[in-house]
């Protein structure tokens, strides 16, 4: 069974595939009207969400498929202490395809275990957010013509942006990608992530302080929105919430051919009075989402075997070390479900559990 829970799930021959088939979508949509007909999407949403909610539903409904699921963990069983692994036992009786949101880490990795259909994480918490940063590389792709050989600055939130997270995790394994780091100190990059870019030879990286030092190296600038909710400490959030704003003073020293990113909702990080300059493309990007989310079902369920829950449960997608250790995040699906504690062996040799990448205690 094939899920997509981490952009690197996929291999960079995949991902080429379901760029390509959405931008096959894109030129012939009548084409692929009937493409899903007969079968239903469940959207799990455990957290709010405009765009990738909308998207998903949309994507479904535009291959012929139906949609079904929820909105809002209130209105679920979740309200009555319903576990992720009992709720997705139970949609695989009623759904083909699962895109589940959630507020902890790893959320969608223990769905994957249980569903016995394909699972597509759509946003955990702060970890991960693969179908973000397929429309990202889907956005890049069309508006610069390559993904690889490109200078990318990442502008606010970095610590806890999660589109961030997956979008430097594929841009790692195209050739000569340089990242520039553009954050106040509380939103840094973590060190974790700084460690394991540092082991890929073939990604650059800097880390700078200002939007006005990266600007003029810049092929695109990806902003991103200081997220309160992320915030433990509403101090902090106070303090660091106007650190970066782009406005046209700050374009003027970026290239004429620059794109500006944003996986939106904005709030002030970008001013109005920059939506009309022709490197703002962050609406464009809204719709190749939906796009590559029709490819992403479609090869998902291609990909598929047959639709039958699993006999025995948990199902490892690979190899973990399971049991003798804990996680300390309390925002991991670990912390407060009964879950198998299970690690990865990173890079560096540490242990860091499958959920939420954090160090094992």
């Amino acid at each position: 069974m094939r899920h997509l829970i981490d952009p690197t799930d996929l291999s960079v021959e995949e991902i080429h595939e379901i760029l390509t088939l959405a931008e096959a979508i894109i030129a012939d949509r009548a084409k692929y009207r009937e493409a899903c007909k007969g079968k239903k999407l469940a959207t799990l949403f455990y957290e709010p969400s405009t765009r990738t909610r909308l998207s998903f539903t949309a994507a479904m409904l535009e291959l012929g498929g139906e949609v079904i699921g929820f909105s809002d963990a209130n209105s679920s069983s979740v309200s009555k202490g319903e576990t992720v692994a009992d709720t997705v036992r139970v949609i695989r009786c009623f759904a083909d395809i699962i895109a589940m949101r959630h507020f902890k880490e790893g959320a969608p990795l223990v769905a994957s275990q249980y569903a016995g259909i394909p699972v597509i994480n759509a946003g955990d918490g702060s970890h991960a957010h693969p179908t973000q940063t397929l429309t990202d590389l889907l956005t890049i792709k069309r508006e610069k013509g390559r993904l690889d050989h490109l200078t990318i600055g990442f502008c606010g939130d970095l610590k806890f942006g999660r589109t961030v997270h997956s979008l430097i995790k594929a841009l790692s394994r195209y050739e000569g990608i340089r990242v520039l780091l553009i954050s106040p100190e509380e939103l840094r990059l973590p060190s974790y992530m700084l460690k394991e870019m540092r082991a890929h030879s073939n990604l650059e990286f800097r880390e700078v302080r200002t939007m006005e030092e990266a600007m003029p190296e810049l092929d695109i600038l990806y902003m991103t929105r200081v997220q309160k909710e992320r915030f433990l400490d509403e101090e902090e959030f106070d303090r660091v919430k106007d650190s970066f704003v782009l406005d046209p003073s700050k374009l003027a020293a970026a290239r004429e051919d620059m794109i500006v990113l944003h996986p939106l909702p904005r709030v002030n990080e970008i001013t109005r009075a920059v939506d009309n300059d022709p490197r703002a493309v962050y609406f464009r990007q809204v719709e190749n989402g939906k796009f590559v989310r029709m490819a992403l079902i479609y090869k998902l369920l291609e990909w598929a075997d047959a639709n039958r829950p699993y006999e025995h449960t948990p199902v490892f997608g690979q190899e973990y070390v399971v049991g003798g250790h804990t996680c300390s995040n309390r925002r991991c699906i670990s912390a407060t479900e009964d879950v198998d504690r299970i690690f990865r062996v990173a890079e560096d040799g540490t242990l860091r559990c499958a959920y939420c990448e954090t160090k094992a205690k």
